[in-house]
């Protein structure tokens, strides 16, 4: 298996206020995407990938200009790879908000003329879902043959599939959730809490002012990061070893572990953009298609048209294999075409992302059936 090797980003304008959930809108955007493959000629073959928290539109390949900078599932997505780039065309598109080259907080507002900072809109899952409809669109694909995302990118393909529901022939929801526990809320919170705390974060106009709340963000990226492994990968990683093989009896890093979330911590606040860390977790809270049902989910899913594919993962205690067991009851209660597995994997959260055999023999079987019903290929 190949790597797909150079790609090249681009972007797509929009002058047309999107209206978002929370009651702003947001005008003259921009979203940021990468394709895959060849759209064959009756374009039946589009799968839409949806990021998580931390990654963008670059899903898969390299940069010409920087050639280590490997797409965050290039290992899943490449030619004859478990989402194989002969058969469809992968797009890969970055969210509003974002700090990878989509309208964001760190943009000039056309308003004002200044970075949006602080009056950047928050934004839902939802609202990039609609927004990823206009890319689509604009695309010339009027259905996609899957959309497929883990952890916050599943939850974005959960709601095409409510939205959009004449446009997605499969959906693929992957360590995910309907929605986030109130353990998984208060982790968000502490996270934003450090941000906010942060001398350097200047109420999120810090652009302003020539700073980057660091503190926050390592101290963010380091309880994010616990949540992300499981305590059995972090014992066999790090167990209790010490940097010296002595305690030094201070507040320093006695443990490799405290050493290897500091080195995340400081690697994340180099790249990523505070404001948009807020945005996104916020958007992870707030998601909850059954809230207007009254909390019933059974009704919230009731529209739903698409095949569906649901994979959990045994030692995910994030988003643990019952909130994609909920999911699936839901959508048996509505006679949906539903295909569950759990996977027993050592991983975590990130489970997702790491090559496991039975999981990456899982998806691609699923993505030989796609295959089968598109026909496979009235190519262009």
């Amino acid at each position: 298996m190949d790597s797909i090797g150079i790609v090249s980003p681009q972007a797509m304008h929009f002058p047309d206020p999107l209206p978002l959930q929370g009651g702003a809108t947001i005008s003259d955007y921009t979203l940021m995407y990468e394709t895959y493959g060849e759209l064959n000629a009756d374009k039946s073959n589009a799968v839409l990938v949806c990021h998580a928290l931390n990654a963008s539109h670059h899903v898969a390949g390299v940069y010409a200009d920087a050639p280590g900078k490997v797409g965050w599932w290039d290992n899943m997505v490449g030619p004859g790879k478990t989402l194989d780039t002969n058969r469809f065309f992968v797009i890969g598109v970055n969210n509003l908000g974002s700090c990878f080259g989509s309208t964001g907080p760190m943009h000039t507002n056309p308003n004002t003329g200044k970075p949006y900072g602080a009056d950047f809109p928050v934004v839902t899952v939802e609202d990039w879902v609609h927004a990823q409809a206009r890319l689509i669109e604009a695309l010339g694909i009027e259905q996609i043959a899957a959309v497929m995302g883990g952890s916050l990118g599943g939850m974005q393909a959960l709601a095409w599939s409510i939205l959009y529901p004449d446009r997605v022939k499969n959906c693929v929801v992957i360590a995910s959730t309907d929605k986030l526990s109130a353990q998984n809320i208060a982790f968000n919170d502490v996270a934003r809490q450090a941000i906010l705390t942060d001398p350097d974060f200047h109420g999120g106009d810090y652009y302003a002012h020539g700073v980057v709340p660091k503190r926050g963000l390592r101290v963010a990226r380091m309880i994010g990061h616990i949540t992300y492994l499981s305590n059995d990968v972090m014992g066999e990683k790090f167990g209790r070893e010490l940097m010296s093989g002595e305690y030094h009896y201070d507040f320093g890093i006695d443990f490799e572990i405290e050493s290897y979330l500091r080195y995340q911590g400081e690697k994340f606040s180099e790249y990523f953009d505070a404001n948009t860390y807020l945005l996104i977790t916020k958007a992870l809270d707030y998601f909850d298609p059954a809230a207007p049902y009254g909390g019933d989910l059974t009704k919230a899913l009731a529209g739903t048209k698409a095949k569906f594919l649901l994979v959990s993962f045994t030692t995910d205690w994030r988003f643990s294999p019952e909130c994609s067991r909920v999911v699936a009851r839901a959508l048996v209660d509505n006679r949906r075409d539903v295909t569950y597995a759990e996977i027993d994997a050592p991983h975590g959260h990130d489970a997702f992302l790491l090559d496991n055999e039975r999981y990456h023999r899982l998806l691609r079987a699923y993505y030989d059936r796609i295959w089968d019903d598109i026909g496979q290929g009235r190519q262009a």
